[in-house]
């Protein structure tokens, strides 16, 4: 059975890694359900326990194949969602109210819930306070919509404000042994407040993957295709740096996947990572 472990001071206990659902949208190929849920039915199988998804991710579609599959499993996963990214004429973040709770209401449609047990501020919108948009987040609450308050991206003050209105669940960010940032206070601060910390991308994009990944077989709708670490001449340095690891975790019988992760894991009890 996976180790547990508890998403915030007060919040449910959940296995310690858990999935990350973007790439059911499609960002790293085409989109499939078959392939989306068989990915489901795995977790399930390994003791994942909390899924982690948006609106952004394929404009709701993300969504839509979690409620596909937990309509036959009901009550086996936690679910986070996140709002506040808007894409259309263009990119821009919104964090009012109305707009949030519009998100909202649509993520649990289209997931088939009265509830998740865990919404985030996907970007903040320097244009509202965050204590007021923690603020409407505690109203979400206090209506029975949302279990916990979440917040992705954000800076250690900015938490440590939204936490003086109501305990923040989890705050969310990339790290992995390639991306550090979080390190320098957002970490500590998540331990000092009682709130989770829940890396995404701890294996690296799939620089870490099974196998060193090969961007000549990218697929067109890749995301990575535009991201610098994995263009010329960073990506060849990058493997060249990364082969070193890989010797180091086959030495010892790992998985390169498995000691990423289990270097997240090691980082404290409060972080729960989310690869997918």
């Amino acid at each position: 059975m996976m180790e547990q472990r508890r998403l915030g001071r007060d919040g449910p206990m959940v296995g310690a890694v858990g999935l990350g659902c973007m790439s059911f949208a499609g960002v790293y190929g085409s989109a499939d359900i078959r392939e989306a849920h068989a990915t489901l039915a795995k977790a399930l199988e390994l003791g994942v326990t909390h899924l982690d998804t948006a609106l952004i991710y394929g404009n709701g579609l993300s969504e839509e194949m979690i409620g596909a599959f937990i309509k036959d499993h009901p009550g086996r996963f936690t679910i986070a969602t996140k709002a506040g990214i808007v894409t259309q004429p263009t990119r821009r973040f919104d964090n009012s109210p109305d707009y949030l709770r519009e998100s909202l209401e649509g993520s649990l449609r289209r997931l088939g819930v009265d509830h998740v047990d865990l919404f985030y501020i996907h970007r903040r919108d320097q244009t509202i306070p965050i204590e007021d948009v923690t603020g409407t987040l505690a109203r979400f609450r206090e209506e029975g919509k949302i279990g916990g308050i979440g917040f992705s991206e954000i800076a250690p003050y900015s938490l440590e404000r939204a936490a003086s209105v109501h305990p923040v669940m989890a705050v969310q960010n990339e790290y992995s042994l390639w991306t550090r940032l979080p390190e320098l206070g957002l970490i500590q601060m998540c331990k000092r407040l009682g709130t989770a910390f829940v890396p995404f991308s701890p294996v690296a994009r799939g620089m870490f993957g099974i196998t060193p990944p090969d961007i000549g077989h990218f697929n067109e709708k890749d995301f990575r295709r535009k991201n610098p670490r994995f263009l010329e001449p960073h990506f060849s340095a990058n493997l060249k740096k990364v082969a070193k690891l890989r010797d180091f975790a086959a030495g010892r019988g790992w998985s390169m996947p498995a000691l990423a992760i289990a270097w997240v894991l090691a980082q404290g009890d409060h972080l729960i990572p989310i690869p997918g």
